[in-house]
Parts: structure tokens; C-alpha cells; sequence
């Protein structure tokens, strides 16, 4: 009970350190953070796949894109981002008002969704229905975790040529 409490205080401590930062990549070392203990939390709620597929992609692929990202750009100054927030502002100044209207049109209509939940199934365990039953998806696994490699490679070979 005591490693769960500390473990929770450690998630929302980390948690808290990576919206307070200003720093973006203090932001992604923090979200990595985040997600490893909360791989941990999944570990012990005795959920493994979960588990793996939270460190794998969001401890691991995604805070390394978003580190590459923050390492290959450079910040705008003041000026530029005056700049940017006037010309956002004269792009989407009707924004606001599509979406009180979209509001106000779905407060207006009452359309009550008759969802039904599909019959439940006799209970298997997790790697059968990953491994039998749902190939795609664990393709479809494989495939953003290379394509997140890749990319990161791409980037580095990139910045490496700019600077020679």
C-alpha cells in the first residue's frame, strides 16, 4: 500500500513539474517521466501489455521526437510572436463564433444516441487476443514505432548537414 502512495505522489509530482515548466524540453523529459511511472502503475495493476505499449511509445518514441523537434528549432522572439498572434487573429477571428453556434445548435437538438454494447465474450487473455485475434493492431504497433525511428534518424542526418 505504501509503494502505491509513493508511487502516485511521484505520478502527480511528475505530472505537475511537466505542465509548470516553462522549459519545452524540461516538458518532454517530464512527460517521459509521467509515462514511465505510470507504466509502473500498470505493471502493478497486472497489466503488462498495456504496460509495455505506454513505455515503448509514450515514454519512449514520443519524447524523443518532441526532444529532436525542440533541439532542431530555435525560438522566436518577442516581436515574431506579436507578429504571429496578430496574423492567427485576422485568420480565425470567426472561430469563436462557429463554435458558440455549433453550441447552441447541439443544446438545442436533442438526439439521444440508442448505443448497444456487443455481447460480452468468454474472458481470454490478453496476449491471445493481441497475437490471434487483433494482427493489425500490433502491426500497426510495429509500424509507428519505426516510422518514429526513422523519422528521428531522418532529423538528426538533416541537421547534421546543415551544420558542415
Amino acid at each position: 500500500m505504501l509503494i502505491a502512495i509513493i508511487v502516485l505522489i511521484s505520478l502527480i509530482a511528475a505530472a505537475l513539474w511537466t505542465v509548470m515548466t516553462r522549459s519545452l524540453l524540461r516538458a518532454a523529459i517530464g512527460l517521459a517521466m509521467m509515462s514511465s511511472i505510470l507504466t509502473i502503475i500498470m505493471f502493478m495493476l497486472r497489466s503488462p501489455l498495456a504496460a509495455v505499449f505506454e513505455l515503448s511509445v509514450c515514454a519512449g518514441l514520443i519524447p524523443v521526437l518532441f526532444i529532436s523537434t525542440i533541439s532542431l528549432t530555435h525560438p522566436l522572439t518577442r516581436e515574431e510572436v506579436a507578429q504571429h498572434m496578430k496574423d492567427r487573429i485576422r485568420r480565425f477571428w470567426y472561430l469563436p463564433f462557429i463554435v458558440v453556434a455549433a453550441g447552441v445548435t447541439l443544446n438545442m437538438t436533442s438526439v439521444t444516441p440508442h448505443l448497444t454494447l456487443p455481447l460480452p465474450e468468454i474472458e481470454k487473455d490478453a496476449r491471445t487476443v493481441l497475437w490471434n485475434d487483433r494482427p493489425i493492431e500490433l502491426l500497426g504497433q510495429i509500424m509507428i514505432l519505426l516510422a518514429g525511428v526513422f523519422s528521428v534518424v531522418i532529423l538528426f542526418k538533416e541537421s547534421g548537414r546543415d551544420e558542415h
